[in-house]
């Protein structure tokens, strides 16, 4: 079989290849940044302390809110530091928009979910603080988590009025 003529035309140039990764250092310097470090580590460090004590009932609720908060701060703090937000189909396009419902509903939600129902574990086992009770306690466990979760629904609620400030005055960006 006789091979096809050559092509009159030279080929298409390749696509230009995507820029590389970098650190989006104005995020990362902005009151935002700040806030989603925090939330990140406070964050961390109430579910943390959950998952190393012993925990039954409602608590398995606020194990799953807080681990799923954290996770979703994570993947929203990744995207903003390397400035990528625009892979995301819809909401890459409403960034701003995205940040405040974030952090306005997941505040609540961390609130209600880990704040109340371990602030209520440890209240209910309050007994454990009298002398001599001998039996294991979370008492200590369930109050600093559930102070811990007060601090980082906080952060959310504030960083979702840092956004929604930010809207109000005209501006389309999250930096």
């Amino acid at each position: 079989m006789p091979l096809p003529p050559p092509p009159s035309s030279p080929p298409p140039p390749c696509p230009a290849s995507r820029e590389s990764l970098s650190l989006n250092r104005p995020f990362l310097r902005s009151l935002l940044g700040w806030l989603r470090i925090a939330q990140l580590l406070l964050g961390a460090v109430c579910w943390i302390i959950l998952a190393a004590h012993k925990y039954e009932g409602a608590t398995y609720f606020a194990v799953f809110a807080a681990v799923l908060v954290w996770l979703l701060t994570l993947v929203l703090f990744g995207l903003s530091l390397l400035g990528r937000w625009t892979l995301i189909p819809v909401l890459g396009t409403h960034w701003l928009l995205t940040n405040i419902l974030h952090d306005l509903l997941l505040g609540v939600i961390f609130f209600t979910a880990a704040a109340s129902i371990i602030g209520y574990k440890a209240r209910s086992i309050n007994y454990c603080t009298l002398p001599g009770y001998s039996q294991p306690c979370s008492y200590t466990a369930y109050l600093v988590a559930a102070i811990f979760a007060g601090k980082t629904a906080f952060l959310y609620l504030l960083s979702g009025l840092y956004c929604l400030v930010r809207r109000f005055q005209g501006h389309h960006d999250i930096i």
